[in-house]
């Protein structure tokens, strides 16, 4: 048993997909998800928040970066 309770909500927010393939993704153009990975200033969550794997979390950084770079998420916390 941890020395420390979790708190939060006890609902994982799913990172990645599995498509029909088989092949492990994480959707760019999903906006409202991931906007739910960032902090209120725009900073990506890291891995023990958001609960991921380093390969899911790899997947979500490039994710956002690749959203940022086509204007569907912001840079910083002036437009949030």
């Amino acid at each position: 048993m941890s020395k420390f309770p979790r708190f939060g909500n006890p609902t994982k927010i799913r990172v990645a997909h599995v498509s029909p393939a088989g092949k492990v993704f994480v959707d760019w153009k999903d906006v409202d998800n991931l906007r739910r990975m960032m902090s209120p200033n725009g900073k990506i969550l890291g891995r023990k928040r958001l609960d991921a794997s380093a390969q899911e979390q790899r997947l979500l950084s490039q994710a956002i970066k690749r959203a940022r770079f086509m204007a569907l998420l912001p840079y910083t916390s002036a437009t949030l």
